[in-house]
């Protein structure tokens, strides 16, 4: 995939803010971080210049993040992990032999107790990448399950399980997936992902707001954590690269989130929080300045590349990085996974709920992008696929928020950007593309809605489903009927189904229909809340619309 516009634009601003920050301020935003957004390659030319640590070097336990999987294809799949003996604590000084290169032994067997293994090597846990190690595996067999773990020293990870995409050309007779979304740390327990990883699905779907850049308090917020403090550098925003590698680390440290990725691969892409709430593109929430935020973006990027399951054509250069990819599932599924927050046109209205105005219905305003715009349409063109299935962040349905003729509108979901939306669904159309699934976030609830040709005429053609999945924690425990339940229900008659409870949604796909499971926990300030099933939904390949079960 050739890189999105943009990037040549964002080094010269970049090049440009460095000779004008001067000493005191370029420390602000730290070295590393500038350094990283100023010199785009950097990292990769310095990773070989550290030394190897010396062996017996490591003396700590280092897999404290434990492992994960992602973007599995019919013949590989990415394994990654993050050596961290003490976690919270920033480098130097966290365990970790200073500034020096890590050996680190990986394998894959065909079973749990590693008795027959199909693949191993030696991959390096570099300082320039906080230790994180990504290994590309090639040469599996399709549709099959792996295990697989690491070892560093005389340590030995957790295994973990993945499993490969089915061979191109072939029909497999179902998928089964999961998608999850905003999980705030400090509001409350990652119970859902303990009981994601025990669902026997295919595939995790992450959608955005794998951590948030707020403060989290000595006692996790609404954790209320009585058996630990967690450090001061917490209790702050993150800015700097060194802020969000932290903050990752407080975030993997969870056991929940661990487990459900030792469970299965997982496809990630990023909404606002991994960098900041309602960004657009080059802009921060304040408008303030563009080139003090681009370091920022740099900053955040880099850290969610370096903490997650993902290839090297996504490894970011200063503040850009090539997130939207394709993959499928034999012919049974296209998945389309969008990037719907850095090539956005700003938000209109200063981002504030506004009913539909000109200056949000200016069809130049784009939430994907030229680029990714085209990119997306010309993959609906050559699908073969039975569902063709876009994991995204925002709301893409209409989403009112009253019965009034005027009623205003989310201008930081695709109601803010009408013109795209009515490009990509009418680019669906002309390529024939008959299952169109829809995956979201970001709101903090479960919706079933149906995509109508006309949002005004409930009566109109649906062509397509949209399936909102809840948070994991966002929000706090949420309720099954919010306070503007009936007016949202009202005033959206293509949305089916509503409910303000923390979960997730799995999914599973066949060549007859799709079916949606609605999974809820009643409490996260408190652990070990049980796993419910609050609806289910199935839309008939060929047929769109929801019907409940």
């Amino acid at each position: 995939m050739t890189h999105p516009q943009g990037h040549g634009r964002h080094d010269r601003i970049l090049r440009a803010a460095a000779a004008l920050l001067d000493r005191r301020r370029f420390l602000t935003v730290t070295g590393a971080a500038a350094t990283l957004a100023f010199s785009t390659n950097m990292p990769v030319a310095g990773a070989a210049q550290a030394a190897e640590a010396v062996p017996g070097a490591l003396t700590e336990y280092p897999f404290t993040l434990g492992v994960a999987s992602g973007d599995p294809t019919p013949s590989g799949v990415v394994l990654w992990t993050r050596l961290a003996p003490r976690p919270y604590e920033p480098a130097p000084g966290n365990g970790l032999p200073e500034a020096a290169r890590v050996p680190v032994q990986w394998e894959i067997a065909r079973d749990d107790r590693f008795r027959r293994v199909v693949l191993r090597g030696i991959a390096t846990a570099h300082p320039e990448f906080n230790h994180a190690v990504h290994v590309d595996a090639q040469g599996l067999a399709p549709d099959r399950v792996y295990y697989y773990r690491f070892r560093a020293g005389p340590w030995i990870s957790p295994p973990g399980r993945t499993r490969t995409a089915p061979a191109p050309g072939s029909l497999p007779y179902e998928m089964r997936l999961a998608a999850v979304s905003c999980q705030a740390y400090h509001d409350g327990y990652f119970t859902a992902l303990g009981h994601l990883a025990d669902e026997d699905v295919d595939a995790v779907f992450h959608l955005g707001d794998y951590l948030y850049e707020y403060a989290v308090g000595a006692t996790g917020g609404a954790r209320a954590y009585t058996d630990r403090t967690l450090p001061p550098w917490f209790a702050k925003e993150t800015v700097t690269l060194e802020d969000y590698r932290l903050r990752y680390a407080l975030y993997k440290s969870d056991p929940d989130l661990q487990a459900a990725h030792a469970a299965f691969p997982w496809f990630v892409t990023w909404d606002d929080h991994e960098t900041e709430n309602n960004y657009a593109g080059g802009s921060d929430e304040s408008g303030g300045p563009g080139d003090e935020f681009l370091v920022r973006r740099a900053a955040a990027y880099r850290a969610y590349w370096e903490n997650q399951p993902l290839r090297l054509p996504q490894l970011p250069q200063g503040p850009d990085m090539t997130l939207y990819r394709r993959f499928h599932y034999g012919r049974l599924a296209q998945f389309d996974i969008l990037d719907t927050r850095q090539y956005r046109t700003d938000q209109a209205y200063r981002g504030r709920w506004h009913p539909p105005g000109p200056e949000s219905q200016d069809p130049a305003r784009t939430i994907t992008g030229a680029t990714q715009e085209r990119w997306l349409l010309d993959g609906f063109r050559n699908s073969h696929a039975t569902w063709n299935v876009i994991p995204q962040q925002v709301v893409m349905s209409r989403r009112r928020s009253g019965t009034a003729a005027a009623s205003p509108l989310s201008m930081d979901a695709w109601d803010g950007y009408p013109g795209s939306r009515d490009r990509v669904l009418a680019g669906a159309g002309a390529a024939g593309v008959e299952n169109l699934l829809v995956l979201t976030g970001d709101v903090h609830v479960h919706y079933a809605m149906d995509i109508k040709a006309d949002w005004d005429d409930p009566t109109s053609r649906t062509i397509g489903t949209e399936l909102v999945t809840s948070s994991v924690t966002s929000g706090r425990d949420g309720s099954p009927r919010p306070s503007d339940w009936s007016a949202v229900m009202t005033a959206n008659p293509h949305l089916r189904f509503y409910d303000g409870r923390r979960g997730y949604v799995t999914v599973r796909l066949d060549a007859e229909e799709a079916r949606a499971d609605f999974k809820t926990v009643d409490s996260v300030t408190t652990p070990g809340a049980a796993l419910t099933t609050a609806a289910s939904f199935v839309t008939e390949a060929g047929d769109p619309g929801l019907r409940e079960t």
